[in-house]
C-alpha cells in the first residue's frame, strides 16, 4: 500500500483524471471523459508510447528482439515510450516495470502486461481443442476463470486468448488452440472463454482482458502451413470465419482483438482496412483495441505489401491496427509519419484512446498495483480446487471412438499391460502453449493406474523421440529403435487386456508445427500392430493435439479413446474414464479423416452439382477412398446407449419450435450431447448440407428419458451473402437431431414469407 500512496502523490498533474472508486464502476461516459482529458495532455511521442508493446527478455514467441533496444528498456519505460509489455513474469518483475512507468513518466500512465494464457496458467487444463470436445460451456468458462485467477495473481492483466479461428485442416498445428471446424460450436465456446477470462467486472483484480484472435481467417492457411496465404470467398468469410468474433464482441464484450499473420484477398490482415476499420470498428462498433500479432507489422514487407518498416507503420495505422507487438514500426516511424502528414493524428488519437479506455476499465489508473498481491499469489496457484476443476474438465474432454465388445470399462481383477512412451510421459499432457505450466508436472497414466490400484505392468515399447526439444525446436522422432518391442509384446501376451498409449509429443502440435502426415510419428504404428497381434483385446489411447488418421486402428483395434493433451490431471482423468469411474461424454469438434488426401475435411460442406453415386465415375468422389470421414464431427460414444425419438417440428411466425425425446437405453447413467442440425434446401447463396444450430448436454439415469427443446429463429435460419448482408429467406428446411452430425432422425418445415 505504501507504493500506491506514493504513486498517487506523485501524479498531481493527472489528479483531475482520477475519480474516487473503481474505474469499472464508472459509466462509459465517465471513462471516456477521463480518457479524453488525459489524451489532451499527451505529446505525440507519449501517444506513440501507448501504441508500442515490447517483450521482456526470454521466452519470446518469435524472432528475438534487438539487443540494443533491450538495453534501453528501462529508459524507454520511464519516458513513457512503452505502453505495454508481454512475457514479463513474476510480481517483482512486473512491480519494477510498473514503478518505472508510474513513478517516472510525465503522465504516470500504467503499463498493461500481456501473456499467452491459453489453457491454464500454472494449473494446466486440456488444450482448447480438447476442451471443445466436452461441448460443456459451463466447464469451459470455469477453465478460463481459473486461468484468469492464477495469471492475475502473478500480476498479469491481459491474455492473448482465446484463439477463435475456425479451421478444417488438421495439418495446421494450431488446431490444438481453437474449437475446431464448426462456426456455431466455435462461437459458443468463444463467448464462454471470454466470459471466463474477463468475469463480470473487468476491474476486479482476479480478471484479465481477453483477446479474440486471429482476425481474420488464419485457420484457412493453404495446405495447413503456418503463416501461409489464405484465399477464401466472401461467403465463407462472413458465414464461417467472422461470427465467433462478432459474438465475442457483442455477447461477451471482448476488450481486444489480435490481427492475423495471413493475407486475405492479397492484403495482410495487419494492413487490412476492410477487416479492421470497415467491419470490426465500423459495422460492429468495436470500442476495444486491436493488437498486431508478433512482428506482423514488419512482416508486411515480406508479404510484398509494404516497401519498408516506415511504409508498414503507415499502412497498419491507416488500416486500424492500434498496438504494435514487437516489430517497432510504430516506435520508429509513427511520429515522423504524422509530422509529415502521411498519417492523420486523429487516427493515432483514436488508437491511443482505445488503449487507455481498456486500462481504465482494468482499474489500472485507480491502482496500477492492483494485480500485485503476494498473499493472493501464494493462495491462488495450483490449488486443490483448481486441480479438481482441471480433472473434471479433462474427463469431459475425452472422446470414446470405438468400444467393440464392451472392452471398456476395465473390470476389477483384470491384468493390464500398459504400453507406450506417452503412458509414462508427464510433460506431453501439459500440451503446447502451456503458459506457466511446469514441465513434467502432469499426472501420467502410469501414476493414475498406480493410484487406482490397478493390476498392471508397464513397458515403454519404444521411445517417441530421441533427445529433448525446446520450445522453439522440432521434436526428433525415433524411427529406428525397436529394442523395446519384445518386452512390450511379452507383457501384452501375459495380460488379460492391453492399454497402449500412442500419439504426438506436445511439441508436435501448436504454432509452427504443421505436418504433412497425420499418422503416428516414428515406430508407434509398428508397435501397435505388434502388440495387437500378441493380444487382440487391445485398447488404444490416442494423445494428440489434432485429429490423426486412425484407419488401421479402427479396422483392427476393438476400443479407441481420443485423449488429446489433457493437462495437469491427465492421468487421473484417463484412469477414471478407462475404469468407468467417469462415463465418457465427449464429442468430436473436428472430423477425423480416413486418409490424409481427404484433408481438409468437414461435415458442413456444400453439396456440389454431382453429389450422388452413379454407374460411371463422373460424380464427386475419390476413386480410392470413401468421401465420408472415419469419425464425423459431433461423434462420440458412451458406456451406455441413447435413443432419439418423437421429433416434432412446429412452425412459428419466424422459424420453428423443435422437440424430441432422448432415452438412456443402457445400464449405466450417462451424459449425452443432443445436437440439432438444419439444411436450407434452396437459397440465394448455396447452403451447406448440414449446419449445427443447437446442442444441449443432458444427464440420464438408466431407463430415463428426457425431452429436449430448441427454438429456430432468424439468427439460426439466416445467412450472409457475399456482400456481408444478413438474409432470412422463405423456403423449406430439413431438421436433423441426434448424437452427431450424421444424425438420422429428420423432419422438415416451411418458413413462410411475411
Amino acid at each position: 500500500m505504501k507504493k500506491i500512496a506514493k504513486w498517487a502523490g506523485s501524479a498531481a498533474c493527472a489528479v483531475l483524471l482520477m475519480a474516487s472508486g473503481s474505474a469499472m464502476a464508472e459509466d462509459d461516459a465517465s471513462i471516456d471523459q477521463q480518457v479524453d482529458a488525459l489524451l489532451a495532455q499527451m505529446t505525440l511521442d507519449e501517444k506513440v508510447g501507448q501504441l508500442t508493446q515490447f517483450s521482456d527478455i526470454g521466452d519470446v514467441t518469435g524472432p528475438a528482439p534487438d539487443d540494443a533496444l533491450q538495453a534501453r528498456k528501462v529508459e524507454l519505460i520511464r519516458s513513457g515510450a512503452v505502453g505495454s509489455m508481454l512475457n514479463v513474469i513474476g510480481l517483482n518483475e512486473i512491480r519494477t516495470i510498473q514503478d518505472y512507468a508510474v513513478e517516472n513518466s510525465r503522465l504516470k500512465i500504467p503499463v498493461i502486461f500481456g501473456y499467452d494464457v491459453v489453457h491454464g496458467y500454472r494449473t494446466s487444463f486440456p488444450i482448447p481443442l480438447a476442451e471443445s470436445a466436452s461441448w460443456d460451456l459451463d466447464m469451459i468458462e470455469a477453465s478460463a476463470r481459473v486461468a484468469a485467477v492464477e495469471a492475475s495473481a502473478q500480476g498479469l492483466n491481459w491474455t492473448f486468448a482465446p484463439m477463435i479461428d475456425i479451421t478444417r485442416d488438421a495439418r495446421w498445428g494450431r488446431v490444438m488452440e481453437g474449437a475446431g471446424e464448426d462456426t456455431y460450436l466455435g462461437t459458443e465456446i468463444a463467448v464462454a472463454r471470454v466470459r471466463g477470462f474477463q468475469g463480470t467486472d473487468l476491474s476486479a483484480p482476479d480478471t484479465i482482458a481477453a483477446t479474440a484472435k486471429h482476425f481474420a481467417a488464419y485457420g484457412f492457411a493453404e495446405a495447413g502451413r503456418e503463416y501461409n496465404t489464405v484465399d477464401i470467398g466472401t461467403a465463407t468469410l462472413f458465414n464461417v470465419v467472422l461470427p465467433p468474433f462478432k459474438a465475442a464482441i457483442e455477447r461477451a464484450n471482448v476488450r481486444t482483438v489480435m490481427n492475423a499473420f495471413n493475407v486475405l484477398n492479397g492484403i495482410p490482415a495487419t494492413g487490412n482496412a476492410f477487416l479492421q476499420r470497415d467491419i470490426l470498428k465500423g459495422d460492429w462498433g468495436f470500442d476495444g483495441f486491436v493488437v498486431s500479432d508478433w512482428a506482423s507489422g514488419l512482416e508486411m514487407v515480406n508479404h510484398g505489401f509494404a516497401e519498408d518498416g516506415r511504409d508498414a507503420a503507415r499502412l497498419a495505422m491507416l488500416a486500424g491496427s492500434d498496438m504494435d507487438m514487437e516489430s517497432y514500426v510504430y516506435f520508429d516511424h509513427i511520429a515522423d509519419l504524422v509530422e509529415n502528414g502521411e498519417v492523420p493524428e486523429a487516427l493515432v488519437d483514436d488508437a491511443v484512446r482505445r488503449i487507455l479506455r481498456v486500462k481504465f476499465e482494468l482499474g489500472l489508473f485507480e491502482d496500477p498495483y492492483r494485480y500485485l498481491d503476494a498473499e493472493r499469489e501464494a493462495a491462488s496457484l495450483l490449488t486443490p480446487e483448481h486441480l479438481d476443476t482441471s480433472r473434471r474438465m479433462a474427463e469431459r474432454s475425452i472422446v470414446l471412438l470405438k468400444n467393440e465388445g464392451d472392452l471398456l470399462p476395465l473390470q476389477p481383477g483384470e491384468t493390464i499391460a500398459l504400453i507406450g512412451d506417452l503412458a509414462a510421459d508427464k510433460d506431453s499432457p501439459i500440451g503446447n502453449w502451456r503458459g506457466m505450466g511446469e514441465a513434467n508436472s502432469a499426472v501420467s497414466v502410469v501414476e493414475g493406474f498406480e493410484e487406482a490400484g490397478l493390476d498392471f505392468t508397464y513397458e515403454q515399447g519404444a521411445a517417441l523421440q530421441i533427445g529433448e526439444a525446446g520450445f522453439a525446436q522440432q521434436v526428433i522422432v525415433n524411427t529406428e529403435d525397436r529394442s523395446g518391442f519384445e518386452a512390450a509384446v511379452a507383457a501384452a501376451s501375459a495380460a488379460n487386456k492391453v492399454v497402449i498409449v500412442l500419439g504426438e509429443d506436445a511439441l508436435q502440435s501448436g504454432e509452427g508445427r504443421s505436418r504433412t502426415r497425420l499418422d503416428f510419428p516414428g515406430v508407434q504404428q509398428e508397435l501397435l500392430e505388434a502388440v495387437h497381434a500378441a493380444n487382440p483385446d487391445t485398447i488404444l489411447v490416442v494423445m494428440s493435439g489434432r485429429p490423426l488418421v486412425l484407419t488401421w486402428a479402427d479396422e483392427n483395434v476393438p476400443s479407441i479413446v481420443q485423449a488429446w493433451h489433457l493437462g495437469s490431471e491427465s492421468g487421473h482423468a484417463l484412469t477414471n474414464v478407462l475404469t468407468g469411474a467417469y462415463n465418457p461424454s465427449g464429442k468430436l469438434p473436428m472430423s477425423f479423416p480416413r486418409a490424409l488426401g481427404q484433408v481438409p475435411i468437414y461435415y458442413n460442406q456444400l453439396n456440389t452439382g454431382r453429389p450422388n453415386q452413379i454407374p460411371d465415375v463422373f460424380w464427386s468422389h475419390y476413386i480410392d477412398e470413401s468421401n465420408a470421414p472415419l469419425y464425423p464431427f459431433g461423434y462420440g460414444l458412451s458406456y451406455t446407449d441413447f435413443a432419439y425419438s418423437g421429433l416434432t417440428v412446429t412452425p412459428t411466425a419466424d422459424g420453428a419450435e423443435i422437440s424430441f425425446t432422448v432415452a438412456n437405453t443402457g445400464e449405466l447413467a450417462g451424459e449425452e450431447v443432443a445436437q440439432l442440425y438444419i439444411r436450407d434446401l434452396a437459397a440465394s447463396v448455396a447452403r451447406p448440407i448440414r449446419e449445427l444450430k443447437g446442442f444441449k448436454k443432458i444427464s440420464l439415469a438408466p431407463g430415463e428419458s428426457g425431452e429436449v427443446r430448441f427454438t429456430l429463429g432468424p439468427d439460426e435460419l439466416g445467412f450472409y451473402n457475399g456482400h456481408g448482408k444478413f438474409l432470412v429467406e422463405p423456403g423449406r428446411f430439413d431438421v436433423f437431431v441426434g448424437g452427431s452430425s450424421a444424425a438420422e432422425l429428420t423432419a422438415s418445415f416451411d418458413l413462410q414469407p411475411e
